[in-house]
């Protein structure tokens, strides 16, 4: 079976070193599973500060699943990053949220579930 793809793609004004920006996801389904592949962009600026995760909840905040970032991607921006999740049935929208080793989360991105 051919996976479905669902491409949502924001654009991000500039880059500092405020909280971490979802750019682009592409949600990728087959069979009762999703694959997302969320792009991230922060200004790293090493370990005292860079994107360090970000999870994907139900519209009522319960999370399926949270991806860690177990470094700093400095010179790596904007980076790309994957998680797949159960397909719990009749989900049609999540909300993929950053998060930040300083600031915490950033700004939730909706997403229509193919």
């Amino acid at each position: 079976m051919k996976p479905i793809v669902f491409l949502s793609l924001f654009i991000a004004s500039s880059v500092s070193a405020g909280a971490p920006q979802i750019t682009e996801v592409i949600a990728t389904q087959r069979d009762n599973q999703i694959r997302f592949d969320v792009t991230v962009l922060h200004a790293d600026e090493g370990w005292d500060h860079y994107a360090d995760g970000w999870g994907v909840y139900t519209l009522d905040g319960t999370e399926l699943g949270y991806r860690v970032l177990a470094h700093p991607h400095v010179n790596e921006q904007p980076f790309t990053r994957s998680l797949t999740i159960a397909r719990p049935e009749g989900l049609t929208q999540v909300i993929i949220r950053p998060r930040d080793s300083v600031h915490g989360l950033g700004a939730d991105v909706l997403v229509d579930l193919p």
